[in-house]
């Protein structure tokens, strides 16, 4: 993988997932509120930074998604959309944005279960739950930039500031 322009491997791949070049699979979620949320209403008008995590209210999860509310302020500008995905309930979700104030949305991919995150080939079937993926979209729905990491290994804010600049 490492031969595709704009994608990270840190070790955790699955050969069908979608890499840079690709048009990103449509999906459509629910987020925390209830809100259904589909990736295809923001082709022509935002650049997407696709965030799959495994749990909330874990360490690291906590860790990266605290991250992306106080440094990302990426995530405010208008032509942005920051969409965080988890096999995690609506009402998990819900509960732990409350508490942490996450004020992005956290999309629920629970039914079925992963489905949206084995689209991306980033669906752990072993423990039910996304590997850290991170995919970042050009505002024509295309893949630009990608990175893969192990559950255990939180993803770097400023990777995602960057490759979003050199989309700008």
């Amino acid at each position: 993988m490492a031969a595709d322009p704009g994608a990270v491997d840190h070790g955790v791949v699955d050969p069908g997932a979608v890499n840079p070049g690709a048009v990103a699979p449509d999906f459509e979620l629910r987020d925390q509120h209830g809100t259904p949320v589909r990736l295809a209403q923001f082709r022509g008008s935002r650049r997407v930074v696709l965030v799959f995590y495994p749990f909330a209210f874990s360490r690291v999860c906590s860790s990266e998604m605290t991250a992306l509310r106080d440094q990302f302020p990426e995530a405010s500008q208008p032509d942005v959309a920051l969409l965080a995905v988890s096999a995690d309930p609506m009402f998990s979700l819900r509960a732990w944005s409350d508490e942490q104030g996450f004020g992005f949305a956290m999309l629920s991919d629970f039914w079925p279960h992963g489905a949206v995150a084995r689209s991306y080939g980033v669906f752990d079937d072993s423990i039910g739950a996304a590997v850290r993926g991170t995919f970042i979209l050009d505002k024509a729905g295309v893949v630009r930039w990608k990175v893969v990491s192990p559950i255990p290994q939180a993803r770097d804010i400023a990777d995602y500031q960057k490759a979003l600049a050199e989309l700008a």
